[in-house]
Formats: C-alpha cells, sequence, structure tokens
C-alpha cells in the first residue's frame, strides 16, 4: 500500500465504532485494505483513508438527507450492475481483471464481454451496404462534435429494435460502436478489427496498433462515471442507443472527465518550455492548480490502467522527467488520462489520439450500460433538495 497511513486495528475499530469481527469482514469484503504487521506477521495494519472513508458513510448514514446528497460526489453506489467492478485498486470487467484481459483482447472481444453477448459474436455480421458521407462540420471542429453530428445524422435510431432484451440489439450495437470509431477517422465503417481502423488512419506500424487496441480496452469501462450515469439516464428514459452513446459523448466533452487529456497536452508543453519538469510542476502547484493526469480517487495507490500502458512504452525524456517529477512532489502516478497522451506522444500519433481512443473505447461501455439500464427497466428520476426562497403558500403578494 504504497502511500497509504496504516493504522493497528484496535485504532481502526475505535475510529468505526465497530466489533473486531465488523472490521475483519470489511477486509473480507475488500472494503478495506490490510497488510501484516512488519514486528508480528500474526497482526495485521489497516488502511487510514479506507478506515475513515466508512466511518464517515456510517455517519452519513444516520442522517439520510446527507447521505443522497453524498451518493452524486464519489459517494455510496446508487444503483446496481454487472459490468465492472473496481476493487482493491484494481478493475474488472465482469469479473475478469481488466489489465489481464487487455493484455490479449481487443475492443470487439471486451464489447461481447460486457454487452453479456457469451458465445454470439454480433461482429461477425460486416457493416450494411450503403453510401457513406461525412456531415458538414469541417475537420477543425472538435472531434467529439464531429462524432456526436455524425451519429445524429446517421439516423441509427430509425432501424432499432425497441425490444428489452439485449440480444436482440447486439447487432445494432455492433453497428453503432463501428460507426463511432469510423467517425473519429473520418472513414467509412469497416469490418476490420477497430484497432485497426484507427491505427491504419494515423498510419501507425503493427506494434503501435497493438497498443492502440490496448487502450482502447483498458479504457471500455469504468464503472458509473459522469458519461456512463449520462448514458443510462437517457436509456432509462427508452431513447435509441445512439441517443444513449451521444448522451455519453456530450459528458465526454468536459475538461474534467475525457477533455482531462487535453490538459495533460497542455501540461506537457508547459514542462517543455521550464528548465526542467520540477520547476514546471512546482510553478503549477504553487498556484493551487491539481496535475492533470496524476493521481485517481478510487486508486489510492496507483491507476492500473496507466500503469500496464506506460510498462509497454518506451517514454522520452520529457515524459519521463514529468512523471518523476509528479511522483516527487505530490506522491501520485500517472492515470489512464496521462498513459494515452504518452502513447499519443511516443509513437507519432496526432494531437486528438488520446481522445479518440477514450471515446471509442468507452463506447462499448456505455452501449453496455445502456442496454443493462433498459433491459432493468424504470426511470432514472433522482429528487433535488430546494434550498431556494420559502415558496409562498397563497402566491405571490399583490399590490
Amino acid at each position: 500500500m504504497t502511500g497509504s497511513r496504516l493504522i493497528d486495528a484496535a485504532e481502526a475499530v475505535r475510529r468505526l465504532g465497530v466489533r473486531r469481527a465488523t472490521l475483519y469482514a470489511y477486509v473480507s469484503r475488500g472494503l478495506v485494505r490490510a497488510e501484516p504487521h512488519p514486528a508480528d506477521p500474526r497482526r495485521s495494519l489497516y488502511a487510514a483513508e479506507d478506515i475513515d472513508r466508512l466511518a464517515a458513510g456510517r455517519a452519513r448514514g444516520r442522517s439520510p438527507g446527507r447521505a443522497a446528497a453524498t451518493t452524486l460526489d464519489w459517494g455510496l453506489p446508487v444503483l446496481d450492475s454487472a459490468i465492472t467492478a473496481i476493487e482493491r485498486g484494481r478493475l474488472f470487467y465482469r469479473g475478469i481483471d481488466a489489465v489481464d484481459w487487455a493484455g490479449h483482447q481487443g475492443l470487439e472481444a471486451t464489447a461481447r464481454l460486457l454487452w453479456g453477448c457469451g458465445e454470439a459474436d454480433p461482429f461477425a455480421e460486416p457493416p450494411p451496404p450503403g453510401r457513406w458521407s461525412m456531415t458538414g462540420l469541417p475537420a477543425t471542429a472538435p472531434l467529439v462534435a464531429r462524432c456526436m453530428a455524425q451519429l445524429a445524422a446517421d439516423g441509427l435510431a430509425e432501424s432499432e429494435t425497441w425490444a428489452r432484451e439485449p440480444a436482440r440489439r447486439w447487432a445494432g450495437a455492433a453497428q453503432l460502436l463501428r460507426r463511432t470509431a469510423a467517425a473519429t477517422v473520418g472513414r467509412a465503417p469497416s469490418a476490420d478489427p477497430i484497432a485497426r481502423v484507427l491505427a491504419g488512419a494515423w498510419g501507425a506500424d503493427d506494434e503501435t496498433a497493438g497498443l492502440v487496441r490496448m487502450a482502447l480496452v483498458l479504457s471500455a469501462d469504468h464503472e458509473l462515471n459522469a458519461s456512463t450515469f449520462s448514458t443510462r439516464v437517457v436509456a432509462s428514459t427508452g431513447a435509441a442507443l445512439a441517443a444513449a452513446v451521444i448522451a455519453g459523448m456530450a459528458a465526454l466533452s468536459g475538461p474534467r472527465h475525457g477533455g482531462m487529456t487535453l490538459r495533460v497536452q497542455a501540461l506537457l508543453d508547459e514542462v517543455a518550455a521550464q528548465p526542467s519538469a520540477a520547476a514546471a510542476i512546482r510553478r503549477r502547484l504553487d498556484r493551487g492548480d491539481r496535475l492533470p493526469g496524476f493521481g485517481h480517487p478510487l486508486y489510492p495507490d496507483g491507476d492500473p490502467r496507466g500503469r500496464a500502458l506506460l510498462d509497454r512504452l518506451s517514454p522520452d525524456r520529457a515524459l519521463g522527467d514529468t512523471m518523476a517529477a509528479a511522483l516527487d512532489l505530490t506522491g501520485e502516478a500517472p492515470n489512464i488520462d496521462f498513459a494515452l497522451v504518452a502513447l499519443a506522444r511516443s509513437r507519432g500519433l496526432p494531437a486528438d489520439a488520446p481522445f479518440a481512443m477514450f471515446l471509442v473505447g468507452r463506447t462499448a461501455g456505455w452501449i453496455a450500460h445502456a442496454l443493462e439500464q433498459q433491459a432493468a427497466g424504470g426511470l432514472i428520476r433522482p429528487r433535488a433538495r430546494y434550498v431556494g426562497p420559502p415558496p409562498l403558500a397563497n402566491g405571490p403578494a399583490t399590490r
């Protein structure tokens, strides 16, 4: 537990206000990380941040209104899903370690896994024949805007089945994913592997195509993030899969989500303009800015997705110095956003390639959540706590 503060069992149960048996149950359920005591292997030490998080959750539980409010900000789970789990610093797709899976599987296989296709392969059917044309948006328009416009113009919803059973919608989902990939690079939909479609458009060699494949898989899903929640909300209304995916794209465009890769690129440009990476990062920290591309609330010991990609790259000196300086000054490791930018820079890919890889990969996950939400039924409609002026019982006063 690199960088984690550890406490003993007596302190842990004191902070939680529970018995030791309950503490051990939290550990077995993956809610609290533990490791052997260095002086006595028969005893354990516990991650203080996990203990404090649970203690805060118990306190919120005594106030239902406060508990409900905090669920929207990295809080307690708000709905059930069988797609993705994040536990003990690892990411799992349908119970399979995503990093291990990404080592040998492509985005199509990942989509089939996330969608629960079993032995069925909706990608076996090639894209339907027909004239393909790009929208009238200029090439200088933001990539996400071009993709949203393309999907809206494709009329995918017109041929969509409205069956709630996901199996009857897999074929359309496969075509939606292929068209999204095609839209990011301005090419016609293809039956080729999606990683090859992107890498070919970028003029990448076979080795780089393999890294693109891995990046797509690692970006495919991440539980209930902002764009995925947006997708599920739209899907819960009964809207078409394409509409749900467009909603996910809209959320992804924000600088605190998918747009984070642009902020990472800006950071690296700042580093290049300073005498050293440490000097550039220190200036940012002195301004009170966070470092884009470093740290993640769900991975206190480092984002395994970023680590998996970076382990397969040979970053240049600027990238290496930036990572070293960030770790030295903040203790935070690079996350998936930094790794995607590092992949693009080290392999000479276009400036919008990091965002494109994230968007195309995540589309597979958005579709999985849309299918799951529509199969479950029910409209996602939370309530708001009103904090405005007191309502006037008899209407506005008149003169």
